[in-house]
């Protein structure tokens, strides 16, 4: 509270660090709009026109709702606490959430319904998008819901079951997947990811004080099109009509495909990845509240998620498929001097670029290999935020957190090659994946339905199996005994392990009972560690072992 007869010192509206961190914020965020193109042209069968007019403007709506909104709650913040150095939380659209729903919600839609006869590339792009919508909005309630439940869960659940989580996506398709493009296009590429190293990890100055990722960016871009202008070796497209898409594009409420989609069974078999980045949007924003408040700005939790959870909704209303989030990274805006004025230049840059269509111009002049680095570079943050962040005792569960994440990726690998085969014309398999695992199970992959069993659920099944050996670790073998519990409900119910085998894609399926064999594994452990528990309790009370538990 503001002390009688003290003039707040909220300061001004903009300051020299809001340059700074405006750049890394819009940066950030046009990357995404940038991947957001590519993926869903590439991977969904829609329309680069389409994701211009429609998809980008719904997007910029949730960004503008998040950003003005924290830009005001910083500014009320310092008021309240008579402070003029209050920096509001970043904001911006979910990689994770991005990346996750048009791999394993958008990508696989739209192949399962291009596979159909009579169904056309249009047709089955516009179920994938609808899709999405769905995806995006139950995400939003989820995050706008959270606040009430979300203390608990985080309560319950070690930090290392839930960091090991977003790790595991983090090192296939996040690192690994731009790292395999980076060497592909080393010319583009490498330079910008040395900038972006020198300067985040070298803490080297760039001339004139620029943020990292306008350089990287800027030098990428300047390489790419050298290299095309001259038709050197290792050019990428660039170019075309630059104005193509170029107009009025307000956001168009997407209420009738989004509700006529809410009854897809498309969405109701991929609520084991809908539901986990839900909560772990949820889990990660409070991460982020607390890492604000550990320097020194201290934000309601229940307000900030659950408008972190609106602007989500919105998106999804106005026709985005992707999430928002508060970024991880609070201290690194503080430290450039940036307050709340960033967050309105943000929300100002994307209101003109995606109602104006000057999103897809800048696309076609800046190659997404000029920004993949800022990428890697999130990627590395949270994998190695996974390691540091957690008890060093608790980095074995993390490693086996990871291990369901590469198993999904390692199948993505299997089912790309399956479908560029398929393409070409060159599948020698005449019934497609069916025939493929059949295949891969003869010796090629021998233990390629356990690869399946293993991939489908996983973001469930990476916090079940970090947790639970979290617990082993903490010698809190009870504790062990009830997650193998839950994570034989999960088994059962279809929620983990299940999957369906069509043609074109291994489609994730809530099928109780199909895996009931790890249903009974998970169960066996229970029981397993129910009977260690029982014996050390016995042990102790006897005094013939002492409590060496380490204190969770």
């Amino acid at each position: 509270m503001v002390r009688a007869g003290v003039t707040p010192r909220t300061g001004a509206w903009f300051v020299r660090g809001d340059l700074d961190g405006f750049f890394g914020l819009a940066v950030d965020n046009l990357i995404q709009f940038l991947l957001i193109l590519s993926l869903c042209v590439s991977l969904c069968g829609l329309d680069a026109d389409f994701v211009v007019s429609r998809i980008f403007p719904g997007a910029a709506l949730s960004l503008i709702v998040g950003n003005l909104f924290y830009a005001w709650q910083a500014r009320r913040l310092a008021r309240a606490q008579n402070r003029d150095d209050v920096t509001a939380l970043p904001f911006g659209i979910n990689t994770v959430s991005l990346v996750g729903f048009v791999l394993f919600v958008m990508a696989p839609t739209f192949q399962e319904w291009a596979a159909r006869p009579g169904v056309t590339r249009a047709q089955a792009g516009a179920v994938a998008w609808q899709v999405g919508l769905v995806a995006c909005l139950l995400s939003g309630i989820i995050e706008a819901a959270g606040g009430l439940v979300a203390g608990a869960i985080r309560r319950a659940t070690p930090r290392a079951a839930l960091l090991a989580t977003l790790a595991g996506i983090a090192v296939g398709f996040i690192s690994m997947e731009f790292v395999l493009k980076t060497f592909e296009h080393p010319l583009i590429a490498f330079v910008p990811l040395g900038i972006l190293l020198l300067r985040y990890l070298g803490g080297a100055r760039l001339p004139f004080g620029w943020p990292g990722g306008l350089v990287a960016i800027l030098a990428g871009t300047a390489t790419a099109w050298i290299l095309h202008l001259t038709g050197a070796p290792g050019a990428v497209p660039l170019g075309g009509n630059l104005l193509a898409g170029v107009g009025l594009h307000p956001p168009v409420p997407s209420l009738g495909p989004l509700f006529a989609a809410l009854a897809s069974p498309d969405v109701w078999a991929r609520l084991s990845i809908i539901v986990p980045m839900g909560l772990i949007n949820v889990l990660g924003s409070l991460q982020s509240l607390e890492s604000a408040e550990a320097e020194g700005d201290a934000f309601p939790s229940g307000p900030s998620l659950a408008v972190n959870g609106v602007a989500t909704i919105a998106a999804a209303c106005f026709g985005s498929c992707f999430p928002t989030t508060l970024y991880i990274g609070h201290p690194g805006w503080k430290r450039l001097g940036a307050r709340s004025g960033y967050s309105v230049l943000n929300a100002a840059f994307f209101t003109v670029v995606a109602f104006t269509g000057l999103a897809g111009s800048i696309a076609r002049i800046v190659p997404i290999e000029a920004g993949m680095a800022i990428l890697v570079w999130i990627a590395m943050i949270i994998i190695a935020q996974s390691f540091t962040a957690i008890p060093k005792e608790h980095a074995p569960a993390v490693v086996l957190g990871l291990l369901p994440g590469l198993a999904a990726w390692g199948w993505f690998l299997v089912e790309m090659t399956q479908l560029g085969l398929k393409s070409s014309g060159r599948l020698p398999w005449a019934h497609g994946l069916p025939d493929l695992v059949a295949a891969l199970g003869e010796g090629t992959i021998p233990y390629v339905r356990g690869l399946l069993a293993l991939k489908a659920g996983f973001m469930f099944s990476a916090m079940f199996l970090a947790a639970i050996a979290v617990f082993l670790v903490e010698r809190r073998f009870a504790r062990a005994a009830l997650w193998s519990l839950a994570a034989s409900v999960f088994a059962i119910v279809g929620l983990m392990h299940s999957y369906a085998l069509t043609d074109t894609a291994v489609r994730e399926e809530i099928r109780p009972g199909f895996a009931w064999q790890a249903s009974l594994g998970y169960l066996a452990l229970s029981i397993l560690f129910a009977a260690a528990a029982l014996a050390d309790r016995r042990r102790k009370v006897q005094g013939a072992l002492p409590d060496a538990r380490p204190a969770p």
